[in-house]
């Protein structure tokens, strides 16, 4: 980086987030009180889940679930716009930002909305300030809802959030199974598409649960991908700040990524995991990130070297790739998942997708050495250069895992 370069760069990760940006975390009152509610007596929701499941019982009675398909990655690394380019596919269902609070309840919660005259909006860009814009009929992930009720240290950094085939929790799998199937009855949709970037943890357990399931797991160039990281932890910080209903908010809808209650996955290595939040503790938010980012993808691509039934079900998505080659990756990644488009639909989605140009890394040659050194190993393992990260186009060949 240049003399010059460096005078004119603003520092992004560390830049101020705007007023309108932190007026985005604002939690209406009701919404608030009920997912408060819910989140103080899980067991009562689970039960009101099985009495709406027996409400929806002849709608579903013949509902299967085929294929579900699965997008998880860390968080800023492509999974909201796979996760809405899937959404668009009319044989597909997803959760949709209307679903919360009452995840539990989805058939009700659907009967009573459409007898609620529908107020007109228009879409706005969400909390994370990246330019995606939503309504309350956008997809989103609140899955994690229903694991967090039914596993009790989902987010517990102290205990390994790894779920393996040999877990087995019958009561969750039945209430999960029900719920897919009521998902899909009220989108009428054939296949269910999910996005939850703790399912990174889950990956062999779903596949028990559901052996023709279809995995999508997008990776980005570290340096990129912490210096978004690094953004939105800044901006998450000033909402919360600015509005304390919005860290209740985050925790129940399972939303730990990024704030004042930031919380690393635990895949299995406690003493890595120590060291992460002790480098966040201390302010040093580039090797924290950096080693979370390594100790995360590397779990991913251990779990696929060491299973080749998980593997051929899974896709790996390179960020890079996905920008740069839109037409040939989402072509693979369509097939991958079992969905036919046709050749208008390909080429829409592939002009929805560029490189980010509202923001840059702006770090210095020694971060991102640093980042370099601690990533770059694992970064290989998905066929990046690892000299070369940071750069527009570091890829070097296809993955390797």
């Amino acid at each position: 980086m240049s003399d010059d370069t460096r005078r004119t760069t603003v520092r992004t990760p560390r830049s101020a987030p705007s007023e309108s940006a932190i007026a985005s975390f604002a939690v209406p009152t009701w919404m608030h009180r009920v997912a408060g509610w819910q989140e103080r007596h899980p067991r009562a929701a689970i039960r009101l889940g099985n009495f709406d499941t027996k409400t929806a019982s002849e709608a579903i009675e013949n509902v299967t679930i085929e294929a579900p398909i699965y997008i998880a990655g860390l968080a800023r690394s492509g999974t909201t716009i796979l996760l809405e380019l899937l959404a668009e596919h009319p044989d597909v269902a997803t959760h949709k930002y209307r679903d919360f609070p009452p995840v539990f309840t989805p058939w009700l919660w659907d009967r009573w909305l459409a007898r609620v005259p529908e107020k007109d909006e228009s879409a706005a860009e969400r909390a994370h300030g990246d330019g995606i814009a939503v309504t309350s009929h956008s997809p989103e992930a609140f899955e994690e809802v229903l694991w967090m009720a039914f596993f009790e240290h989902s987010h517990d950094a102290a205990h390994s959030n790894r779920l393996t085939r040999e877990t087995s929790n019958p009561e969750f799998e039945k209430f999960y199974a029900d719920h897919i199937r009521k998902i899909l009855a009220i989108r009428q949709g054939t296949r269910y598409v999910a996005k939850g970037n703790y399912n990174l943890m889950r990956l062999a357990y779903l596949q028990r649960m559901f052996a023709d399931a279809r995995f999508v797991l997008p990776v980005r160039d570290p340096v990129w991908h912490i210096a978004s990281l690094m953004k939105q932890q800044t901006l998450f910080e000033a909402g919360e700040k600015a509005h304390p209903r919005a860290i209740d908010h985050l925790r129940r809808v399972g939303h730990f990524e990024f704030g004042l209650d930031r919380r690393p996955i635990n895949t299995g290595d406690a003493e890595a995991v120590e060291r992460i939040e002790s480098l966040w503790r201390d302010g040093r938010e580039i090797e924290g990130w950096a080693r979370y980012w390594a100790m995360v993808y590397g779990a991913v691509a251990d779990q696929l070297a060491g299973d080749e039934t998980l593997k051929q079900a899974t896709q790996i998505v390179r960020y890079e790739p996905l920008c740069n080659d839109s037409q040939r990756v989402l072509a693979d990644f369509y097939r991958h998942c079992g969905l036919a488009v046709d050749p208008a639909t390909l080429d829409a989605a592939s002009q929805r997708l560029h490189l980010p140009d509202y923001y840059k890394p702006a770090f210095e040659a020694d971060e991102i050495g640093l980042i370099r050194q601690i990533a770059g190993p694992v970064a290989e393992r998905f066929g990046y250069d690892p000299a070369r990260l940071g750069e527009r186009e570091p890829v070097r060949t296809e993955a390797d895992i």
